[in-house]
């Protein structure tokens, strides 16, 4: 299946073999009966219900990693960060740093667009308790190479979380990379100069920040300027305007 594009240029990647992939038998079995079950206040729409796919600008400098979908965010939309707390922190602040064009996401097809940033996850489908293994990055971590590859112009890695940095850094450990994660300890707006650190497994910097989950921002551990903080730094390190 090739990318659809909207007229503004922004694309999702969704092969088929992602589409109708059922490699994790406990994901597939929650994910569908999320879909089937619903949150009351979504009885009548119909839920996506499968593995989401990556979306954005295919020219990103910048790659935004996050940990999964959300049972009745991501889940019910198909598109990663729309529909649920999350996305409602996250897509402002892209809009204030320039990096959409409009402060919200709505849905696969509304005409968001993205500029230089690419959004991904670690994991394409929702995990009971929001808590996917280890195992289960594993397994799919090829969808994530798959998008990676097909970012010729990404940068920086911008990983939500230290499950998503910790994946990233699986990433390159399987493409060869000697990596030590003591070295790389996950922190909000840490930054790591891979590149430099394992010259042949790619040519990302990781930044990490907090997942904008809602136990963290309405926490006040992640607030609005500290994401703000991290996406200009996150453009600055990638080279996007």
């Amino acid at each position: 299946m090739s990318d659809p594009a909207t007229p503004d240029g922004t694309t999702e990647h969704l092969p088929e073999a992602l589409r109708t992939c059922r490699r994790c038998p406990r994901l597939v079995a929650h994910r569908e009966a999320v879909a089937r079950e619903k949150r009351a206040s979504y009885r009548d729409e119909t839920y996506w219900g499968a593995p989401v796919p990556g979306f954005g600008d295919p020219d990103a400098r910048l790659v935004i990693l996050g940990l999964a979908p959300g049972a009745h965010g991501s889940n019910r939309t198909g598109r990663q960060f729309t529909g649920d707390a999350s996305g409602a922190f996250l897509f402002p602040a892209l809009h204030r740093a320039g990096l959409a064009d409009r402060p919200h996401s709505e849905r696969r097809g509304d005409g968001l667009a993205l500029r230089g940033t690419w959004i991904t996850a670690a994991v394409r489908c929702v995990p009971p308790g929001n808590a996917p293994t280890r195992a289960e990055a594993a397994t799919c971590r090829p969808w994530l190479e798959d998008d990676l590859q097909r970012l010729p112009a990404a940068r920086v890695v911008l990983a939500f979380g230290a499950f998503a940095h910790a994946a990233y850094l699986d990433r390159l450990a399987a493409r060869g990379a000697k990596v030590v994660k003591a070295r790389h300890p996950f922190a909000h707006a840490a930054e790591h100069d891979l590149p430099a650190a394992y010259p042949d497994a790619g040519a990302h910097q990781l930044l990490d920040g907090y997942h904008p989950s809602f136990q963290n921002t309405n926490t006040g551990r992640l607030t609005p300027a500290m994401m703000d903080a991290v996406l200009a730094r996150a453009k600055a390190l990638a080279g996007v305007a």
